[in-house]
């Protein structure tokens, strides 16, 4: 069979590799075309490049096109998938060190929260232009597969305002399915079977069974408290299973930023956080390891290329689920995954317009939702706080209303744990100003942003503890990487 697959945001070179080769694991798919697209014209000669290389060692039919023309690799697309990151390293900064002023400690501030707030807001009008551009070139009924966070608001805006068939997908529940079989001592991912269900980055492992016996509470708390890795790397999240009663998919970091209780005092931060990689709460940790490996790539491209005369194999495909939906949609052949979709029905405590992640079935009739999930209460009221916080700032990056984008960030767990209504008016200023140019929606609030700055009352801290890492911005990054260099 023969249809065309547009990568948005294909620069992305390693994440863009992983979805190439798994979808040409499917035998039915070796005649498709991939339409590479990108703003980094750079990044597109090397990703194409190595498509190329794959494609001429497996000698495939694959036809591989890339430019900087969106609407052109758009054009046809029977599927376009997107995993832009808009503003890049330099606006993620912004994201992470303006609130830390006010005494905001983000590990990752990329889905809710001041940073995810915002950067929902550099994403929303460029996901609605794709939007626009899916319903006037690419095929009748293209689908629209969403990887970039935060996903909950991309793929609400897409829906909502883009009116595209629009799916979010994320490999958060994968990851935490894999951690649990390793702690109950399962010798493969297979012998676990789960419902796991809730919004993006809070998902919730409601029903587990290993071979085929229920495993509850008490079983899973003593698992994880006897494993020797990560009873130091997720204390929180075990800290929430006993008080839930259900262990969350996210990783040890995300999770603390999303919930008011762990990160509001710096004093407590310790108690939570593991430093052995960042990914377990260190302040600042992603976006330290996004700096310090923006080039990997560049570095490691011959490696790339050499591994891309490897033959592709099947065994090896990834549970990403961007394969495995096209392979249902297009063979028949059932897949069962967990899909952040509009909620119609699928999670009973949870409003419908919500984006919410959740297990379904897809095969040729598309994407078939479990529906009549009821959440505990606890998850759906956490759930719910967040949710409420992506509806304002999905309306407010839509609308350019920088009050009901204030409201939106005033609501957010974690910062109305820190931070007064005086200091989030003051904090979201500062990050409308300093992101000016990736927000063109709030072209006519900066002016007056930045009038109320120059006479600003409230006075920012150092937040910057002994136990945490001080966030600095690029250019300082990028002097003290050169520095290092220097000295080698």
């Amino acid at each position: 069979m023969s249809f065309k697959i547009a990568i948005i945001g294909a620069g992305s070179v390693g994440f863009t590799k992983k979805l190439f080769t798994d979808i040409l694991c499917v035998p039915e798919f070796r005649d498709v075309e991939f339409a590479l697209t990108d703003i980094s014209e750079h990044n597109l000669g090397m990703i194409r490049e190595i498509l190329e290389r794959i494609v001429e060692a497996n000698g495939l039919p694959t036809r591989v096109t890339a430019t900087t023309d969106r609407r052109r690799a758009l054009e046809g697309a029977r599927y376009i998938i997107s995993c832009v990151r808009v503003g890049g390293l330099e606006a993620y900064a912004e994201d992470i060190r303006i609130p830390l002023k006010y005494g905001i400690d983000q590990c990752v501030g990329d889905t809710i929260c001041a940073g995810g707030i915002l950067y929902g807001q550099r994403n929303i009008p460029v996901i609605l232009d794709f939007c626009k551009d899916i319903r006037e070139v690419a095929a009748p009924d293209a689908k629209f597969l969403n990887y970039a966070n935060p996903m909950a608001m991309n793929t609400w805006a897409a829906i909502e305002y883009g009116k595209v068939d629009t799916i979010g997908l994320c490999h958060g529940v994968q990851h935490g399915a894999e951690q649990i079989a390793e702690v109950l001592g399962a010798a493969s991912i297979r012998e676990l079977d789960y419902v796991c269900s809730g919004i993006n980055h809070q998902t919730w492992f409601v029903d587990l069974r290993l071979n085929g016996r229920r495993i509850g509470k008490d079983e899973l708390i003593a698992a994880f408290e006897a494993h020797p890795v990560y009873s130091q790397q997720e204390k929180l999240r075990i800290d929430v299973l006993k008080r839930f009663g259900v262990y969350s998919t996210e990783s040890n970091g995300h999770l603390s930023e999303y919930l008011p209780w762990y990160r509001k005092r710096p004093e407590e931060i310790t108690r939570w956080i593991d430093m052995s990689d960042w990914i377990h709460g260190e302040t600042g940790g992603y976006l330290r390891h996004s700096t310090e490996t923006r080039n990997w790539f560049e570095t490691e491209f011959p490696q790339f290329l050499e591994q891309a005369k490897k033959p592709i194999d099947p065994a090896r495909r990834s549970n990403e689920h961007a394969s495995h939906i096209l392979e249902a949609l297009e063979t028949g052949r059932v897949y069962r995954g967990h899909f952040n979709v509009r909620n119609t029905g699928v999670i009973t405590n949870l409003p419908a317009d919500a984006i919410i992640e959740s297990p379904g079935f897809v095969d040729r009739f598309g994407i078939n939702m479990v529906s009549g999930i009821t959440l505990p209460e606890a998850c759906a009221a956490t759930c719910m706080a967040s949710i409420n916080v992506q509806r304002m700032s999905v309306h407010a990056a839509v609308t350019g209303d920088i009050d009901l984008l204030k409201l939106a960030v005033l609501h957010d767990p974690l910062v109305g744990a820190v931070a007064t209504p005086e200091e989030v008016w003051q904090m979201v200023d500062e990050m409308v100003v300093a992101e000016a140019r990736w927000l063109p929606q709030y072209a006519d609030a900066v002016p007056a942003a930045r009038e109320r700055l120059a006479q600003a009352k409230v006075k920012t801290r150092d937040w910057a503890g002994a136990a945490r890492r001080q966030v600095r911005s690029i250019e300082e990054l990028r002097v003290e990487k050169a520095t290092m260099k220097a000295a080698v």
